[in-house]
């Protein structure tokens, strides 16, 4: 890896005061593996409240609101969230694209409220299974991700990550092959070389997520190109997300 490994952890719909006893064993833990940038998204009502546990990993959101406020009843605006505590947002994943009917432009929309706000973006894609049985992966992926980038980010290199999560491999136990993510994860970076050139570019992280576990992290984060993991399941146990941090810190430099 050409950059410090990213591990991030989504908690999803999961999550009450009582799991902050594993935000801090993750933070304390985490001060000892300073190879590895550590990171968790917990629901909107525990940022807070794990920002104020931690002194090592950062805390984010898993989405916010395009606007800046007013009537939109049970949203979240970007200002808010970092009020709260958080320092980046999670957007665009497959579950806000698939239950929300989220598109492309909802997305980019969102990452230029949350960067205008200070905030630093995970942007997610990926494919379906019947896309990728097509042979259209690859297509569908740059084709998702150019229409969801924001315009004109000057510092992409510290503003932005990507996160490839092919839907097919979240929470099903199945994952591609290491091949197979890292020709993926070229693709995307030949994109964001494109889109906003080689010295911004190369700062910039490509996670793999779906179904990353420590039995499999090692393996899964081996080729140079991933940058890390968007870690579901597995980061709702200390113990079992601190085994995928501690696989991330064993990669060569």
């Amino acid at each position: 890896m050409a950059v410090r490994p990213f591990i991030v952890g989504n908690w999803k719909m999961n999550g009450t005061r009582a799991m902050l006893s594993e935000v801090r064993a993750i933070d304390r833990a985490s001060q000892r593996l300073m190879k590895v940038e550590v990171a968790l998204a917990p629901p909107f009502t525990l940022i807070h409240a794990a920002h104020k546990e931690v002194e090592q990993i950062g805390v984010g959101a898993q989405d916010c609101h395009s606007g800046d406020g007013g009537a939109s009843t049970g949203d979240v605006s970007a200002a808010m969230v970092l009020d709260a505590g958080a320092k980046f947002v999670i957007l665009g994943h497959s579950e806000r694209r698939q239950g929300h009917d989220e598109t492309n432009a909802v997305v980019r929309t969102k990452a230029a409220s949350a960067l205008a706000a200070g905030l630093r973006i995970i942007l997610c894609c990926g494919e379906s299974e019947a896309v990728r049985d097509a042979g259209k992966a690859e297509a569908f992926v740059l084709s998702q991700l150019s229409e969801s980038l924001p315009d004109g980010l000057q510092n992409a290199s510290e503003m932005l990550t990507i996160a490839y999560e092919p839907i097919w491999a979240i929470g099903t136990g199945r994952t591609p092959t290491v091949e197979e993510i890292g020709a993926m994860h070229r693709a995307i970076r030949a994109l964001i070389v494109d889109s906003y050139g080689e010295e911004q570019a190369q700062g910039v992280r490509i996670l793999y997520g779906g179904s990353v576990k420590p039995d499999n992290a090692l393996e899964l984060l081996s080729d140079d190109e991933v940058g890390g993991a968007l870690v579901g399941g597995a980061s709702l146990s200390a113990e079992s997300f601190l085994g995928i941090v501690l696989a991330a810190a064993e990669i060569p430099d």
